[in-house]
Parts: C-alpha cells; sequence; structure tokens
C-alpha cells in the first residue's frame, strides 16, 4: 500500500473529523457523539502491516481503542485485534499488526470502546507479500561410480509462482545456481531428478532450489560419494544391412563407469556371447552412439554379436543379437598340378587351394559359379575345393559332369578353360576357348573372329587388329554361346551384351581380360606419339601403326630435339612413358638429344609395355 506523510495524514483526519462520519457500533441502542477514523495502511510486509486510526473527540470516555482485523470483512474486536498502548491525548494513534501469514488479503478497521460501547472505523483490505517459496532437499539414491538419483520438493511457492527449480550440485558445500545445476520443470510439489557423468570415487554436495519473484532459495544440504570406477555400460544396436558377406550393427556407451573409455565396437563370431577374443570392429572411444560394418563373413551362417566398451577397470558388453548372412557369392579353388607352370611370375602353387585360381558366383545366382583358368601342361589333372584349403567339401570327377566329392582328379588337355560349376546340382562344365574379335569393324566381319593370342605372363588375350568405323565384339570358339559385348561401352564386358561402337578407322591394340570371374574388362587402342619432338608438338599426335612380324605398334617419323610420349586414342587418359625397357602408366617424357629420322617401336605385349628407338 502506498504511504502518505503525516501531513495527508491530518489532512484526511481533520476532514474526516469535519464531515462527522458515522460508524457502525456494536450496540445499536447506543448514541455516541464521538467519531472515529481508519485512516489508513502503510508499510505492508510479508508478515506485518501499520494501521493510522483517529478518535475525535477523544475525552469522551473511550477506556480502549486499536485496530481488529480478519481475513473476512467486516472484522471486530470478537476477530483480532490489537489495542493501543500509547499516550492517548492525540487523537491519532498507530498501530503494527504482525504475525500475519504472507500473500494473504486482510481486512482491518480502527476500533473505540467506551461505556456505550464499540465503534468501528472505515475499513481498509490489503494483501501480504509473497515469501522466497518452501524447500525441502530429497535424499540421494541409487548411488552409482558416475551417477545417482536425488530431487526435492517445495511445500509451498510463497505466494508467487515457482519459475525455476531443481538441484544445484557440486564438489564444494553449499552449492548454488554458480555451480551444477540440473534444472526441472517448473510447479510446486516432488520433482526428481538424475545425476549423470559424475566421476567416480567423488564427494558431493546437494541442494535443491526454487525460484518465484522475490528470489531464490535453496533446500538443506545433503551429500553422497560417488562409487569406485567399474566398466562401461554399453548397449548393442539391432543388425541391418545383412548380405552374405557382411552385416552392420554398432552401440552406444550411456556411461563410462566413472574413467575414461579407451575402447569401442563389436566383437561377433559363431558362437553365442562374443567378447574381443573374437572377431571385433574398432569404433573409437568414449560415450555416444557408433556404427560398426562387420566384412568377411560366411553366407548361410548363423552369427552372434555384442557391443562392447573398454576403460581402465576392464570390458562391457551389451545385449547379444543374433543374425544369418544371406546366400553370398561363393568363392570355389581349383587346385592342381597345372598351376605353377601356368601362372608364371605369381605366388600360386601346385595343389594348393589358397594359392590358386578360383571361380566365383553371383549374389543373384550364387549357386551358378564361373571362372577362365589357364592350363599349360599337355595333361592337367585338378579338382574344385570349396575353402582356401582342403577341410572340404572338395570335388573331383563322378563322370558325365558331375561332382563327386570322392572322385578322381579331373583330366584336362592344355588350353584356356571356361569352368562353370553348379553348387545345387553337383555338375559342371570345362570348355577350352580361343577368343578372338568379330563384328563389322573387323576384316572378316560378323562371318568369324580374328584371334587374339593368351599372355600367360599378363593372363589376358592380346594383339592388334585393324578396324574399319564399325562395330565389334569378342568371341570365342566360332560359337555364339561365347561372347562378350559392353552394354555401358566403357571397358567392361556383359556376356551376350552389346555391339562395341568404332569412331574411327585405325589399327587397334587389344587387351582381354577375363581373370576376374564376372568383372570381365578390354581396352582396343590406337596408339601415336607426340610431344615437343614430334612434327605436331603437344598439340596432336603421329599414328603408329600395327607391324605383324614385330608384334608392335610401330611409327617412322623426323623428330627435332625435345620429348615425347606414347598416347592413346588420342586422349591423355591413357599415355606411357619412361625407359626403353620399363614404360609406365603416366610416366616421364622420354627425352630426344639429337635431331633425326627414327622408327620407334612400341612393345605392348607382355606384363610391361617396352619401346626401341633406332635412327635411322
Amino acid at each position: 500500500m502506498k504511504r502518505i506523510s503525516i501531513l495527508k495524514i491530518f489532512s484526511v483526519l481533520v476532514i474526516t473529523a469535519l464531515l462527522a462520519v458515522s460508524c457502525t457500533k456494536e450496540n445499536p441502542d447506543v448514541k455516541l457523539d464521538p467519531k472515529l477514523s481508519t485512516s489508513q495502511v502503510f508499510d505492508v510486509t510479508s508478515d506485518s502491516a501499520t494501521v493510522v486510526g483517529f478518535v475525535v473527540a477523544g475525552s469522551d470516555g473511550f477506556t480502549e481503542r486499536g485496530v481488529c482485523y480478519n481475513t473476512a470483512a467486516n472484522p471486530t474486536i470478537d476477530n483480532n485485534k490489537i489495542a493501543f498502548t500509547g499516550d492517548t491525548k492525540n487523537a491519532a494513534y498507530t498501530i503494527t499488526l504482525s504475525g500475519l501469514s504472507f500473500f494473504t488479503t486482510y481486512y482491518v478497521r480502527a476500533y473505540a470502546v467506551n461505556a456505550g460501547g464499540v465503534m468501528y472505523g472505515e475499513e481498509f483490505n490489503f494483501t501480504t507479500l509473497p515469501v522466497l517459496p518452501f524447500i525441502t532437499t530429497s535424499a540421494i539414491t541409487n548411488i552409482q561410480s558416475t551417477s545417482a538419483n536425488g530431487g526435492g520438493n517445495i511445500t509451498s511457492d510463497g505466494g508467487s509462482a515457482i519459475t525455476a527449480r531443481g538441484i544445484c550440485f557440486g564438489l564444494n558445500p553449499e552449492p548454488t545456481l554458480a555451480d551444477n545445476v540440473i534444472a526441472d520443470t517448473a510447479g510446486v510439489g516432488e520433482f526428481f531428478s538424475s545425476f549423470t557423468s559424475l566421476s567416480a570415487s567423488t564427494k558431493y554436495y546437494v541442494r535443491a532450489y526454487a525460484t518465484n519473484s522475490v528470489g531464490t532459495t535453496y533446500g538443506q544440504q545433503v551429500e553422497f560419494t560417488t562409487l569406485a570406477p567399474v566398466v562401461p555400460v554399453v548397449s548393442t544396436s539391432a543388425v541391418t544391412n545383412i548380405t552374405g558377406l557382411s552385416a552392420v550393427s554398432g552401440g552406444n556407451v550411456t556411461n563410462n563407469g566413472g574413467v575414461e573409455v579407451t575402447a569401442r565396437g563389436v566383437c561377433f563370431g559363431i558362437l553365442s556371447n562374443p567378447t574381443i577374443n573374437d572377431d571385433t570392429t574398432k569404433n573409437g572411444a568414449g560415450l555416444g552412439e557408433f556404427q560398426s560394418p562387420m566384412t568377411g563373413l560366411q553366407g548361410l551362417t548363423t552369427y552372434y554379436v555384442r557391443a562392447y566398451a573398454t576403460n581402465s577397470v576392464g570390458t562391457a558388453y551389451g545385449e547379444e543379437f543374433s543374425f544369418t548372412t544371406l546366400i553370398p557369392i561363393r568363392v570355389w579353388y581349383v587346385p592342381g598340378n597345372y598351376v605353377a607352370a601356368s601362372y608364371p611370375g605369381t605366388t600360386y602353387a601346385d595343389w594348393s587351394p589358397e594359392n590358386s585360381p578360383q571361380v566365383k558366383s553371383l549374389e543373384t545366382a550364387p549357386d551358378q559359379l564361373e571362372g577362365y583358368v589357364y592350363m599349360a601342361n599337355g595333361t592337367n589333372e585338378w579338382k574344385f575345393a570349396t575353402q582356401p584349403n582342403w577341410d572340404g567339401p572338395n570335388y573331383g570327377d563322378g563322370g558325365a559332369g558331375i561332382l563327386d566329392p570322392n572322385g578322381g582328379n579331373m583330366n584336362s588337355p592344355a588350353g584356356y578353360y571356361k569352368l562353370n560349376a553348379d553348387a545345387a546340382t553337383l555338375t559342371y562344365t570345362a570348355v577350352a576357348t580361343q577368343w578372338g574379335v568379330i563384328g563389322s569393324a573387323t576384316p572378316s566381319g560378323w562371318d568369324d573372329e580374328t584371334a587374339l593370342s593368351y599372355e600367360p605372363e599378363s593372363r589376358t588375350w592380346k594383339g592388334a587388329i585393324h578396324l574399319t568405323a564399325a562395330e565389334f565384339k569378342f568371341r570365342a570358339n566360332h560359337n555364339w554361346d561365347y561372347n562378350y559385348g559392353s552394354t555401358a561401352a566403357n571397358g567392361t564386358l556383359d556376356a551376350g551384351g552389346s555391339n562395341i561402337p568404332v569412331s574411327l578407322e585405325d589399327d587397334y591394340f587389344f587387351t582381354l581380360d577375363l581373370s576376374n570371374p564376372f568383372a570381365y574388362t578390354y581396352s582396343a587402342n590406337r596408339w601415336g606419339l607426340i610431344g615437343s619432338a614430334t612434327p605436331g608438338g603437344w598439340d596432336s599426335d603421329q599414328n603408329m601403326s600395327w607391324d605383324a612380324i614385330n608384334n608392335a605398334m610401330t611409327i617412322t617419323v623426323d623428330l627435332i630435339a625435345g620429348e615425347f610420349k606414347f598416347r592413346a586414342n588420342d586422349d591423355w587418359a591413357v599415355n606411357l612413358g619412361g625407359t626403353t625397357d620399363n614404360l609406365e602408366y603416366g610416366g616421364p617424357n622420354i627425352a630426344v638429344t639429337e635431331a633425326g629420322n627414327y622408327t620407334i617401336k612400341l612393345y605392348l605385349n607382355g606384363t610391361i609395355p617396352t619401346y626401341s628407338i633406332v635412327k635411322n
């Protein structure tokens, strides 16, 4: 309430006396000439207020004067009263009400008593101010190495709405909002809070807090000590993206156990409850979620997987999931007595499955295996091994194209074989093939293929053919049962695929690579010379032609002192540079120190391209 000055108070009193304000009486039959006024209320606090009364003609036998008040209107001395005990010579008197309830509306009147009864002044009302909230701190429960539960209880909002509440905690006594805080939604009543990311073996001090318009108050302090470090807490993610060879899992480290997590990932195996001693992935360190691809799996196999997390205390594991891989790409091996002789320059060895050529399947047809194998001996013995060892099952010849786990060795004469095996029916074929190029761009058109030659060192078919601007494909054995085109026309081959276009007539050097099952490739390149030493400089190629006698791309050309390189198809995508006995793709420029007429031959057979240069 607004405080008024003493001058204003007395002005009100004089006016009141002159107006001869009538007052109610408890005994209506008593007629009193004196007058009484309640002039003002001021200095209102949360538990007190000051009231001024004024008696006109105060000498007329008043035996008591004071203030009465109540939380309901029209208070009387039968409710609450405070009698004035000061000097009664003055007409005005002041009384302070104390012990009031906070944020409560009170009604107040001055009163005076004489022989005639009780007289009351005008009624005023006022509302005490709000106070800080009343809050207690709950006991700490579920204490762990890095977590605990706490909370508080707001029993009164102090007469003003709660705008914030929660718990504050720290390593020092009497924590405040300046320390660590866990906020809760506003309101009165109980609330619960969880401490996380605490340090192990550490003492913490805690107080609940509550804030209203008056300010913030704190509950009593409680304290607790976290437990010693333990292993982390980790959960395992569900397994997804399951294929024949891989799957994806992962996990979430939600608690480090009180010390740093130094390793995390998943462990998996074919036995239940895998540990870090089994196959594992490594997914960094620390808290949080992680994803783990599992690779190198076997098809149609049930695996068990658990997430793990390691700290200085030990390793913890998440829940276990199991999954079964799909039908995979099958890989079989073709060991035999032919291997070492047929694959020079490799680590392949006779009768060693893991060091032998392979046949494979596609995921779309997992039982159908295919591959090309070269057998150089006059007579070659071999088998199919389903693993890179002799643990089996291993298949030999059961007669009439049957695969027999107890059969003897297959016998084949020298040749480049297309091997097919059916894992479902246990049958196989082995067809010796001779590959060439056929099509409207080739010398024989679509009537017959122009032969290529197999080169064991590079495991490819090679040769040079003069092509016109038309089309071609690769075919074997003069039979359309064995042909490859390129649907994408990008160097990859498809069985029975589209014809491959030729844009320019020229001599082309071919490389056909069938050594990787279902990943067959080719190149058909025109070759030329380019560089500062050539007539066209670095701007245009000097075309080379095929020399069938020397099996080389050849050119005779006038050169000046400078540099040159070999380039395919007038494009830098394929180029050769380096020394005469070791050309490298993208290698260094070749120097010409003296001008003259030179014959240059580029040898593309063999595993490493070479060249010769002779001044005429």
